[in-house]
């Protein structure tokens, strides 16, 4: 389904680029529903309206130098009649016949002139025609650009949430907790607690507060997330920390998580911190209790550190992990 809705988008932006809505006939016709097809519809568009271009600027060049070549005709032939039609040159001594002849010239001289004439003002119509063709391939160009390069960002926003998604579900997947090698870490508040035995479960009720000081808890269930969770409200910027020892499973953009940080602390144990202005670890990185993770931050709903505890995909209710 998400992968329609992507699709539908695609096509959506490229329907809003094309502009005023009227088909040319290079863009015209409506683009397949798969997004690889489509971008080869346009690429073959794109190029049939290359070709078109290339073929235009050739013949308006041919038209060029044939329209040069018609108007020196038609000066050299425009000069021939007029000093055949000048009144000193008519045959007045030569008869009749020389008459007659003489204006069998003039006629021709005429017609030939006027045969130049109109060749030039068709060449001329025909360049106009071939100018107006050019400048509408290159408006279609522009069209057909604008909505290849909308359907490359969104195929590539695509391919980004899929890997996104990808990762997300991958940070569930497996636990390993912290490498054997780590030495665990407690601050924050200046208060050292003991590291209790028996892993992240034998420390429920027991979890440090993901940040020091003074903010406001409520629980929440957000429209696109497992849920349950907790909406901790605190200054933009405040020091946002781990709660317990973990290694980092996930640490990127995430749908409706905003920022978000998945630590992983062994046995299938997970905390989420999303809603983060700045993410200050990497995936893979091992991490102590206490340590700094980020900063809350404000994707629109007021500055909060979203927060979650899940074992496996399953998420359950933090409060109770956190003493509240």
């Amino acid at each position: 389904m998400k992968r329609s809705l992507v699709v539908a988008a695609v096509l959506g932006a490229a329907a809003i680029v094309a502009g005023d809505g009227r088909a040319a006939p290079a863009t015209g016709g409506s683009l397949p529903s798969d997004p690889a097809l489509a971008l080869a519809a346009l690429d073959r568009r794109i190029a049939d309206l290359d070709a078109e271009e290339q073929s235009d600027k050739q013949e308006l060049a041919r038209l060029g130098n044939e329209v040069a070549a018609d108007r020196t005709r038609v000066l050299v032939r425009g000069r021939a009649f007029y000093k055949l039609t000048r009144a000193g040159l008519l045959p007045v001594g030569g008869g009749f016949g020389s008459l007659v002849s003489y204006a069998m010239r003039v006629e021709r001289a005429r017609r030939l002139l006027v045969t130049d004439v109109q060749e030039e003002s068709r060449l001329r119509s025909r360049a106009g025609q071939l100018a107006r063709e050019l400048e509408r391939v290159a408006r279609d160009r522009v069209s057909l650009a604008s909505q290849r390069t909308a359907m490359d960002a969104a195929r590539l926003a695509m391919e980004d949430e899929q890997r996104r998604q990808a990762a997300f579900d991958k940070a569930f997947q497996s636990s390993s907790g912290a490498g054997s090698d780590y030495v665990a870490v407690y601050g924050g508040s200046g208060f050292v607690p003991d590291a209790p035995s028996g892993g992240f479960s034998a420390a429920r009720g027991r979890l440090l507060f993901p940040m020091v000081g003074r903010a406001e808890v409520r629980p929440a269930h957000r429209e696109g997330t497992d849920g349950p969770g907790l909406e901790i409200h605190a200054p933009v910027g405040t020091v946002v920390r781990s709660v317990f020892a973990g290694r980092v499973a996930f640490a990127d953009r995430y749908g409706p998580y905003g920022r978000i940080v998945i630590l992983d602390h062994g046995d299938h144990y997970y905390t989420v911190s999303g809603d983060l202005d700045e993410i200050d670890v990497k995936i893979g990185q091992d991490v102590g209790a206490g340590e700094r993770i980020g900063t809350v931050g404000d994707d629109g709903q007021g500055p909060m550190l979203y927060f979650e505890v899940r074992h496996g995909s399953q998420t359950v209710a933090p409060g109770a992990w956190l003493g509240l």
